[in-house]
């Protein structure tokens, strides 16, 4: 009988040491899990900030030249009514008139494409760090299968 107790000492002693080293890995494991959560969420959210960072700088870029083009839009057009106003013809009217709306539309589609180039930089700018979690997180999944 002793050695029966003995024995069965030794077994609930075995399972006991099992099961808190089981316990201790798993929550080890959970632990690590979590803090791998913590640092990818804490990635993500450093890529969301650079990517609004450089869509506002764009933002504040596009701002900016929008209003140089007005001012500059706005001093043409004065010094175009000024000239209209000293024509002596209405055939010098006409070709200034002409010369004016092609300068201008020129003008225009000169800052259309520029602002294209701006948001079109700002939008691959902004994509850069949001892209390179999205790469990050498929290495990660593919590295577990």
């Amino acid at each position: 009988m002793a050695q029966s107790a003995e024995t069965l000492k030794n077994t609930i002693e075995q399972y006991t040491t099992t099961g808190n080293q089981a316990f201790k890995d798993g929550v080890e494991k959970s632990l690590s899990a979590l803090n791998e959560i913590n640092s990818a969420s804490k990635q993500n959210l450093e890529a969301v900030v650079a990517s609004v960072t450089a869509a506002t700088k764009g933002a504040e870029s596009l701002g900016a030249q929008s209003i140089e083009y007005s001012k500059k839009s706005v001093e043409t057009a004065v010094a175009a009514a000024k000239t209209l106003s000293g024509a002596k013809s209405l055939q010098e009217v006409v070709e200034l008139q002409t010369s004016f709306a092609k300068t201008a539309l020129e003008g225009y589609l000169a800052e259309l494409n520029k602002a294209s180039e701006i948001v079109s930089a700002s939008m691959k700018e902004s994509l850069v760090p949001l892209n390179a979690r999205v790469t990050a997180a498929v290495e990660k999944f593919q590295a577990v299968r």
